[in-house]
């Protein structure tokens, strides 16, 4: 597929889409929306117009009635930067970042990101090291090591780190080729089962794309949050199912949550494990983002989950990828722009030595929309010639498909819109955190204008059940 001519019309083809459809799709804007060399503004459009443009499609199927969906690049790039622009009772959210998340230089020269925002991931960095737990120790200890040394070091205990790598030096990498050989939406039958309706009806009849789609939620931070929330924007029923004992970002927890219903279920025991068992029978869409094979483990993997309702819809987001060696590491948006080479050309083009990210959690966003995106056309595959089906999306994915897309030339001097610079793009929702400044869905649907009917609430606040 050639990204780099038309991301949207590709991305369409890539997942067997009717490109008739996309005549019902109308892009409008300057990509030049952040600050960066790379077509982030691109890659919103098109991941958010095809997930609108699905919605939209799946209305149609549903009713006989086609909409015009509308998207501007600015308000598109504004949505992939939601936590940003979150304030609560008009203040600024908490902060994401760990202290001693960031870059270090290593004994080699070599700079190493660190991701601590778990307390887990955290200590056991300091244990690793054997340092002090503050910045300037772990900054000593960093550099009494050689950059890959320390890499494999943190990633064979299970933590979160990313040695800076060029673009040519990840392409080397065992994992960058088996990423390379992996579409960047699978979309795939894994079981039969008669055809079934994308959703059933509300009592008032068919009103949203996906009115009475069940959407089990077991991800947490961005990108599967994303994609939960999305399908929430049209009309899906959302249950997010937390472990009592995972952690959490609270700013991502009220950004991510809204339109959504919140469960606790500890999965850990037998209980728990029958009771998701009970909901996902009952469900149209099983979304997770565990690293791969970790639900599997538990009784949960897409065969099993299909087996036991057969026409489910399972959709798997991950960091690098279902294939490879580094398919168990875990990973975070802003790792996979560290170790793929996103960070150093940011860097080079702004003329600097320290590493330099994104201006937003781009991978994170795409593929949220990506996986919204894939979960609905595997709903209208149900609808049409029944199955059970199997949707993969990988943030290491996403990052390839943007560096295809080509870089901005001067693209780090477009400016950097602040809030007061987006208040248009804004909504207040109140909710149990208080009164909540975020941002509009940004697709324009004429029949069915996108919205959350839910706000954000507190981890656990609903019972683990079906309304």
């Amino acid at each position: 597929m050639n990204f780099a001519l038309n991301p949207l019309t590709a991305l369409w083809q890539l997942a067997g889409r009717n490109a008739e459809t996309l005549s019902y799709l109308t892009l409008s804007g300057d990509e030049r929306q952040l600050p960066s060399v790379y077509r982030v503004s691109a890659l919103a459009s098109a991941s958010i117009g095809a997930a609108a443009l699905a919605a939209a499609d799946c209305f149609r199927q549903r009713t006989g009635q086609m909409q015009h969906v509308e998207l501007d690049a600015r308000r598109a790039a504004i949505a992939f930067r939601s936590e940003r622009y979150l304030r609560i009772n008009a203040d600024p959210a908490p902060e994401l970042r760990d202290p001693l998340m960031g870059f270090y230089e290593t004994r080699d020269g070599r700079w190493i990101q660190l991701h601590t925002n778990f307390k887990h991931h955290r200590d056991g960095v300091v244990k690793l090291l054997g340092c002090a737990n503050d910045h300037a120790g772990v900054s000593e200890a960093i550099r009494g090591w050689d950059g890959a040394t320390l890499d494999e070091a943190l990633a064979s205990a299970g933590l979160c780190a990313a040695l800076i790598r060029t673009p040519q030096e990840w392409a080397t990498l065992p994992q960058a080729r088996a990423i390379a050989e992996t579409p960047l939406l699978e979309i795939m039958k894994i079981g039969d089962a008669p055809p079934e309706p994308v959703g059933q009806p509300d009592e008032g009849g068919i009103q949203r794309p996906l009115s009475g789609v069940r959407v089990l939620d077991l991800s947490r931070i961005i990108a599967g949050p994303v994609a939960g929330r999305t399908l929430a924007e049209h009309g899906a029923d959302v249950l997010l199912i937390n472990g009592p004992h995972l952690p959490n970002i609270a700013p991502l927890v009220i950004d991510n949550g809204r339109g959504k219903r919140s469960a606790t279920i500890d999965l850990r025991d037998e209980t728990g494990r029958e009771t998701l068992r009970a909901l996902s029978k009952h469900a149209d869409v099983f979304l997770q983002g565990y690293r791969p094979g970790a639900l599997q483990d538990k009784g949960f993997g897409p065969e099993e989950v299909a087996r036991d309702r057969p026409g489910i819809v399972y959709v798997t987001v991950s960091a690098y990828g279902h294939k490879g060696p580094w398919s168990q590491r875990r990973g975070f948006d802003s790792l996979v722009q560290s170790a793929s080479g996103i960070a150093w050309t940011e860097a080079q083009a702004a003329g600097q030595t320290n590493p330099r990210h994104l201006p937003c959690q781009a991978l994170d966003h795409a593929t949220g929309y990506l996986a919204a995106f894939g979960a609905m056309t595997a709903l209208q595959r149900r609808a049409e010639e029944g199955g059970s089906w199997h949707v993969r999306v990988s943030l290491a994915g996403t990052g390839r498909w943007l560096q295809s897309l080509g870089l901005i030339e001067d693209g780090q001097k477009i400016h950097d819109p602040q809030i007061d610079d987006v208040r248009d793009a804004l909504q207040t929702i109140e909710s149990p955190f208080g009164s909540l400044t975020c941002t509009q869905p940004p697709e324009r649907m004429p029949m069915t204008p996108p919205f959350w009917s839910l706000p954000p609430v507190p981890i656990g606040t609903d019972e683990p059940r079906w309304t």
